[in-house]
């Protein structure tokens, strides 16, 4: 069995967290059960946040009872002090406890500091004097402001995009933990559904001893299957490694990694799903992306504005109104029978 312990946290547990924001998609009933599975096969790390619609409330009723038996990480959008606590206040009532294990800064656009003026980390640091936290966390999408904060030696764990899809910059923060002695909590470790091997994507996540992987779970096929990891752990191949080359030829470069940060769209447009529509057809079953609801999605990128709000908001620098044209253009070729896809 494979575990990870999370830096200077002294949190210690199997390398197979379990990523929340998928169970907003099912029912109550169905949340708990996938939750209460995973731990029943040996998942203890749990990770959601405030904006996750019901997803602590699901984690709640999962663990009432037995929340010393789990690990529990959220996370705050705050903007300000009071903000914070607010929402700090909603997410212990919704987890039905009353402290958090790891309460992460949500995607913030800037490295929260002691006398930065915004008075949000002497918040954090306040919450944890109180009890209601245990570990001080950030997660983000900009290397920038990831690199500061680890640099910045004020967090306890960095939560960051890590796939086999990385890039050498991406491999670099990890080392930087590392020697910060900062857990790495990989989130879009499947890169939002491009990558259709976990057993190739735990092969390389493995090799990185301090990375816990949380992988986004909604169905009971799905969490079998990263069950199965606990007891067999896949490891890295002549085949596998053969995989991941083919699949860095296909993906490197610009594409959309569908965080979703450039929403929302002022025209209606769904960009983290159309920006990367040509990959999606071409790496899952593509009838599942010509049914008439995606044909009309993707026509709305007849509407667009291009007012480039999605183009200033992209963590990753992409010319989103340019991605989506070029693979409208591409599925309009697909739809017409002009390009085959598998």
């Amino acid at each position: 069995m494979d575990t990870v312990t999370l830096g200077k946290t002294g949190i210690t547990v199997n390398k197979n967290g379990f990523g929340a924001l998928p169970i907003q998609r099912i029912c109550l009933e169905d949340a708990v059960s996938l939750a209460r599975n995973a731990y029943d096969g040996g998942i203890t790390f749990f990770d959601t946040a405030r904006f996750y619609t019901d997803s602590e409330e699901k984690l709640g009723a999962a663990f009432c009872g037995m929340r010393e038996k789990v690990y529990i990480a959220t996370k705050t959008a705050a903007q300000t002090p009071e903000e914070l606590f607010a929402q700090l206040e909603v997410s212990l009532r919704n987890l039905r406890t009353d402290y958090i294990d790891i309460y992460q800064f949500h995607n913030p656009s800037f490295c929260p500091k002691p006398g930065d003026g915004t008075g949000l980390y002497e918040a954090m640091e306040e919450a944890r004097r109180q009890g209601k936290i245990r570990h001080i966390g950030i997660t983000n999408h900009r290397l920038a402001v990831a690199k500061e904060a680890v640099a910045s030696g004020l967090y306890e764990t960095l939560q960051f995009p890590f796939s086999y899809l990385a890039l050498e910059q991406d491999i670099a923060l990890v080392e930087m933990c590392r020697e910060a002695g900062m857990g790495f909590i990989a989130m879009k470790a499947l890169s939002g559904g491009l990558i259709g091997s976990s057993a190739a994507a735990y092969a390389f996540l493995a090799q990185y001893e301090g990375v816990l992987p949380i992988w986004g779970v909604q169905r009971q096929s799905e969490l079998e299957e990263f069950l199965s990891y606990i007891q067999n752990p896949p490891v890295m191949t002549p085949e596998i490694r053969e995989q991941i080359e083919r699949d860095r030829k296909e993906l490197g470069g610009e594409f959309c990694r569908g965080c979703g940060y450039c929403m929302p769209c002022p025209a209606g447009i769904e960009i983290n799903n159309c920006a990367r529509m040509s990959l999606l057809l071409r790496r899952s079953p593509s009838a599942l992306q010509l049914t008439e609801e995606v044909q009309e999605k993707m026509r709305k990128i007849e509407d667009c504005l291009h007012c480039n709000q999605c183009r200033q908001r992209c963590p990753y620098n992409l010319d989103t109104p340019a991605l989506l044209q070029k693979n409208y253009e591409d599925y309009k070729q697909v739809l017409a029978g002009k390009v085959s896809v598998g």
